[in-house]
C-alpha cells in the first residue's frame, strides 16, 4: 500500500486502475469506515466525519450526472440522482441524531452500487472510463413489491439490476 494511503486512514486501496473498480472501493471505503465509526465511542466525531465522507462521495456521483456532457442515458442519470437523493436524506438524518444502530439504508445502498460496479460490462465495446462520467451502465434501481413498512421505519427496499 502506498504510504499517502496509509496514512489517509484507509486500509485498502482499488486493486485495479479502472474507473469503475476505484468507484466501486470507494463506496466499499466509506460503507467501512461508516461501521467502524458506528462502534467507536468519541460522542460521535468518527460518524459524523464517516457519514460526511460518504456525502461527498454521492455529491460526487450527482455533480457527474448533471454535467451537460454526460454520456449516460437519461434513465440512468435520473436512477442515479433519484438514489442520491435518498442518500442525502438518509445522511443528513444520520447527521442529525448520530445514530449508528440506523446505517444500514446507507451500507445496503453502497454495497448495490459497489457491486454493480465491480462487474465487468456485458456490452461488447463498452465505453470506457468513469462509470458514473463516462457512458458505462451502472446498477439500475427498482422498487419491490413488499409489505408496507410500519410507520417511522428507516428501513429501504430495492432490487439493484446490474445486468441494464
Amino acid at each position: 500500500m502506498r504510504q499517502g494511503a496509509r496514512q489517509a486512514g484507509y486500509v485498502s486501496q482499488p486493486a485495479a486502475a479502472d474507473p469503475r473498480s476505484t468507484e466501486a472501493w470507494a463506496l466499499s471505503e466509506a460503507s467501512r469506515r461508516l461501521v467502524v465509526a458506528a462502534k467507536t465511542e468519541d460522542g460521535g466525531k468518527s460518524l459524523r466525519d464517516a457519514l460526511i465522507l460518504n456525502q461527498r462521495l454521492w455529491t460526487i456521483f450527482q455533480t457527474a450526472m448533471t454535467e451537460p456532457d454526460c454520456p449516460l442515458p437519461r434513465e440512468i442519470r435520473d436512477n442515479v440522482l433519484a438514489l442520491s437523493i435518498m442518500m442525502d436524506r438518509q445522511i443528513l438524518q444520520r447527521l442529525g441524531d448520530l445514530d449508528g444502530s440506523k446505517l444500514q439504508p446507507l451500507l445496503d445502498i453502497n454495497r448495490c452500487v459497489a457491486e454493480g460496479l465491480a462487474q465487468k460490462p456485458q456490452a461488447p465495446g463498452a465505453p470506457m472510463g468513469t462509470a458514473m462520467a463516462q457512458g458505462v451502465q451502472t446498477p439500475e434501481v427498482q422498487p419491490v413489491d413488499a409489505p408496507a413498512m410500519p410507520a417511522g421505519s428507516n428501513q429501504v427496499r430495492a432490487v439493484v439490476n446490474v445486468s441494464a
